[in-house]
């Protein structure tokens, strides 16, 4: 008998496919500007090399010390972490005088992060929270020694999760969140660890920097997403369907990001009284059927509710579950709230999995012999379907969905003229024009072949084209479709109509922007953030914006910035401002009045030397 292993795997896999616009979205613009595909976890991003690509060494050298920000002391065993486009990541561990050492390093651009329990997360050339760190260019033969970081200690939130009687949860998941711009919009983003309750209700999120943060405990986690996945379905047995449970809450009562009350953290506070009552609701029982565009049931399907909410980034589903062989669905403890009801069939998963999180994998199960076989294609075409739904405490009965194909996108990756080495290494992605208003789940990138030609599957709505892992030194210059410029608009798809002769046109001759910083009275600066943002107000919120971006400076007190399209642009240098803070449209409204203008031509190495803005 096979393993049955594999398939929580295949179906974790599945799901994460099904939230690759979001974690595409960031990944594009770092591969834009490093090759490297960046992943976020709990201690920082962590740089992989894509596939097709080795490490490369040299002759340089870089060294440091890591001391405590309070008392100057040297932190042992603190994890080091540098990162760059032609390495990927590497991690060394301090010794008992706080000191690191890379060596055969090659000539290059890197990124140094630090980590070390009880501390807060930094990255070299970071002097505040949530600011980016500074870059390290080192050339062939260097020897840098001086490359110190001071970790402060940690802020600490903790409390309580009881319930309306004042009991104690366990299990719950809390996690500290702060506001922060995405795409010119304000969200609550989770910021740093999650805590999990212990048999007390008690909870601690450590290493937190200093700032203003909100807290919220779930009793939804992946585990028990993953039990829904693998144990939810409408037939077999069935049990009592409690009606009553608990919503999302945010400190100190509240579902509703909007009324969440905030608590501000100093460097290495402790808060001990963020104590979160879970509010009781009603919970519902959705049912329904899923019928495929051929009018019979679609077996197998995984059906996900997804919170609507626009206030805070939601990572998981509300509910999820699978399709018996009649099509039929069960969700059961929902909690009210406004969800997209999104279906994707058997086959879509599949391809989703392949496609998405774990696309490195071989899928192969292992029979009790020990044998193996290839899991194969599912059969079948990828379907999907979604509907809006509000949940307010009762059950929902009787939905239908109706499953349809989307369209195709077919199209041409261009290199104007020899096409170099590493092409079919490149993926292309197709995330939404509209992150806000298109619910439909995406079915990941496509790979580019020989030629340059890629297809991608499952479109609905409007979306654009991006370039994942370029051949080296190439960038994306524009996307064509019918002779018009699509690059920031997209291309409307209705479901299955498939488009063809879509042009993505890649360049190797990208502009490049450079330059210093200067105070009024003339004296260099080194450390400050520039700020490059449209002379168009209207490009100011664009999903995935490829005009506009920030830069820190090198140790040398140089900043650079590549890939931005030609145009008209204003930038600006100041001392400090928050990761992202920059996105928000009031903040370019107000930086315009100081900002200096300039023009990018296409093809261009321009310097630009500003002065410090003391805005």
């Amino acid at each position: 008998m096979r393993s049955t292993i594999i398939r929580p795997l295949l179906l974790l896999s599945a799901f994460s496919a099904a939230w690759l616009p979001v974690s595409f979205e960031a990944a594009a613009q770092e591969v834009q500007q490093t090759q490297t595909v960046r992943i976020s976890s709990g201690d920082g991003p962590i740089n992989v090399l894509p596939p097709g690509r080795t490490p490369k060494t040299g002759t340089a050298v870089l060294r440091g010390r890591i001391v405590a920000g309070d008392t100057g002391s040297p932190v042992r065993r603190a994890q080091v972490r540098i990162s760059g486009p032609d390495i990927g990541s590497k991690a060394a561990l301090t010794d008992n005088q706080g000191r690191y050492e890379f060596k055969d390093l090659p000539a290059g651009r890197f990124n140094v992060s630090v980590t070390k329990s009880g501390y807060v997360t930094m990255q070299y050339g970071q002097s505040r929270p949530f600011e980016p760190g500074r870059p390290i260019e080192l050339v062939d033969a260097q020897l840098m020694d001086k490359a110190d970081v001071a970790l402060p200690r940690g802020g600490v939130l903790a409390g309580r999760v009881v319930d309306e009687t004042g009991e104690a949860v366990a299990d719950a998941d809390v996690t500290a969140m702060r506001m922060q711009f995405q795409n010119g919009k304000r969200r609550l983003v989770p910021a740093g660890r999650n805590a999990m309750t212990n048999d007390l209700g008690q909870f601690r999120v450590y290493g937190l920097p200093p700032g203003e943060y909100y807290v919220s405990a779930s009793l939804r986690n992946m585990t028990t997403m993953i039990a829904d996945i693998m144990g939810t379905a409408a037939s077999g047995p069935t049990g009592s369907n409690q009606s009553s449970g608990y919503a999302s809450t945010y400190y100190p009562a509240t579902p509703n990001p909007a009324e969440a009350q905030r608590v501000t953290l100093a460097v290495g506070q402790e808060l001990s009284s963020v104590d979160i009552q879970l509010q009781p609701v009603r919970l519902a029982r959705v049912t329904g059927t899923a019928i495929g565009s051929d009018g019979k049931p679609m077996s197998g399907a995984m059906v996900m509710l997804m919170p609507s909410t626009k206030d805070a980034m939601m990572f998981l589903p509300g509910g999820t579950t699978r399709t018996d062989k009649d099509g039929n669905f069960t969700l059961t403890s929902v909690t009210p709230g406004e969800y997209s009801l999104q279906l994707q069939s058997a086959a879509g998963l599949f391809q989703a999995s392949a496609d998405g999180a774990m696309m490195m994998f071989n899928f192969r199960t292992t029979s009790s012999d020990g044998s193996s076989s290839s899991q194969g294609n599912a059969p079948g075409q990828r379907e999907f379907g979604v509907a809006s739904l509000t949940v307010a405490g009762e059950d929902v009965t009787g939905l239908i969905i109706t499953g349809m194909r989307g369209a195709k996108a077919a199209g041409t990756v261009k290199f104007g003229g020899t096409q170099p080495d590493g092409v079919t290494n490149a993926r292309v992605s197709a995330p939404p024009a509209d992150t806000d208003n298109n619910p439909m789940p995406s079915f990941g990138t496509s790979s580019v072949k020989d030629g340059g030609t890629f297809e991608i599957e499952g479109l609905v709505g409007s979306h654009i084209f991006r370039i994942l892992n370029p051949p080296k030194g190439w960038a994306l210059k524009g996307v064509e479709y019918n002779g018009e410029d699509v690059t920031d608009r997209g291309v409307e798809f209705k479901p299955g109509e498939d488009i063809s002769g879509i042009e993505i046109e890649m360049t190797n001759q990208p502009q490049t922007l450079f330059g210093t910083v200067s105070s009024d009275s003339s004296q260099p600066v080194k450390d400050y953030t520039v700020v490059i943002f449209p002379d168009d107000p209207q490009k100011w919120t664009l999903t995935q914006n490829r005009w506009m971006t920030s830069a820190r400076p090198d140790q040398d007190g140089r900043y650079r910035v590549a890939n931005l399209p030609p145009g008209k642009y204003y930038a600006i240098a100041v001392d400090y401002v928050a990761q992202g803070e920059w996105q928000d449209p009031d903040w370019l409204a107000r930086a315009v009045k100081k900002a200096t203008p300039f023009t990018l031509e296409e093809g261009s190495n321009k310097t630009l030397d500003l002065k410090l803005s003391g805005s």
